[in-house]
């Protein structure tokens, strides 16, 4: 397939000397890069969402290891500084699990910028792989419905969900995509559509309210989401409103596929009651841009993630292969250890 065409950002950018993360809170308006220089930039960078999407944060943390190691900082602290900046985001703990181990066996700072390296290469090639094993699965001429950012902003490129529109698209698969907003960072509006306008892929944005109609009109044939975890059963946490997407879709008769890394896989957690969501500050929900629009003494619940059982999944999609309707012993065959 055409990747020149398809495959030409890269949001987390390894200078030698720091990092140099596209800031994804000010997209589509501005195209601005923060160049971070120590492990402590870094972390800050995935608290405040500067870099968000699963594998894009575990690839920022295993640079921020090899950083902190090129200058002389506490590896320990370093690692447990950055496990601690999201909570629900395996890839995170995935990535650094990695950087650890190789500290363990006597990795000096050099071999540690080998190995965040090689963490972004093999991120980057799974995409490609999960794109054409997922663009397999859709019939010729469908509509699909994506949430939230899953493209080449989350990912060390190509992307993990929008990598499958992406092959579906090259492939003649996919005609259409409706993307929705994604309250309350927007993540859709502003990320995906810059991604798929970029990439001249026809593309409508709707109101995350508005995709039960949207299914219910005919136009869309898969729901295509990312994941930050996926449990042991194949359940899956991803951002809030993923779960009431599987919901509608199952109602409508429209297939739904969870594209993710196998190091979304948390074969530790058995289901997804165990998963941690995360809550993040409620002035993100009574705000919009930094602009307040709900009255003073409002109060707001903001989970950012919710779970969708396995039995609302048709397919999980890794590098690995394709597990359709998931269950424990179909991911136990397939990522048991």
């Amino acid at each position: 397939m055409d990747y020149d065409r398809y495959d030409r950002i890269r949001a987390v950018q390894w200078q030698g000397e720091y990092l140099r993360l596209l800031d994804q809170r000010l997209l589509p308006g501005e195209e601005r890069w923060i160049d971070c220089t120590d492990a402590s930039h870094i972390t800050q960078a995935i608290k405040d969402l500067a870099v968000r999407g699963a594998p894009a944060i575990g690839i920022a943390a295993a640079w921020g290891v090899a950083l902190a190691a090129k200058q002389g900082e506490s590896l320990d602290e370093v690692l447990a500084t950055l496990r601690a900046a999201r909570p629900t985001a395996v890839n995170l703990m995935w990535a650094l699990d990695r950087m650890k181990k190789r500290i363990a066996a006597g990795a000096d700072a050099a071999a540690l910028v080998r190995e965040a390296q090689a963490i972004q290469d093999e991120d980057l090639a799974a995409n490609r792989q999960m794109g054409e094993l997922g663009a397999a699965l859709i019939r010729t001429h469908s509509g699909v419905l994506t949430h939230c950012n899953t493209g080449s902003l989350a990912t060390a490129g190509f992307g993990t969900a929008l990598g499958v529109i992406r092959a579906g698209v090259a492939m003649g698969r996919v005609d259409h995509v409706y993307a929705g907003e994604t309250r309350p960072w927007q993540q859709g509006a502003r990320l995906t559509m810059w991604e798929l306008v970029r990439d001249g892929i026809p593309a409508q944005l709707i109101a995350d309210s508005a995709a039960a109609h949207l299914m219910k009109s005919g136009a869309v044939q898969w729901v295509i989401v990312g994941a930050d975890r996926i449990a042991a059963n194949g359940d899956t946490a991803n951002k809030i409103g993923t779960y009431q997407l599987a919901i509608a879709a199952k109602y409508h008769g429209v297939k739904f596929m969870v594209v993710a890394p196998s190091s979304t896989v948390d074969m530790a957690t058995g289901t997804g009651e165990e998963i941690e969501i995360e809550l993040r500050d409620p002035a993100e929900l009574l705000s919009t841009a930094g602009k307040r629009t709900v009255v003073e003494g409002a109060q707001a619940w903001n989970p950012v993630f919710d779970v969708t059982p396995a039995e609302l999944i048709d397919a999980i999609v890794t590098e690995r292969g394709v597990i359709e309707r998931p269950n424990s012993l179909a991911m136990q065959a397939m990522f048991g250890w």
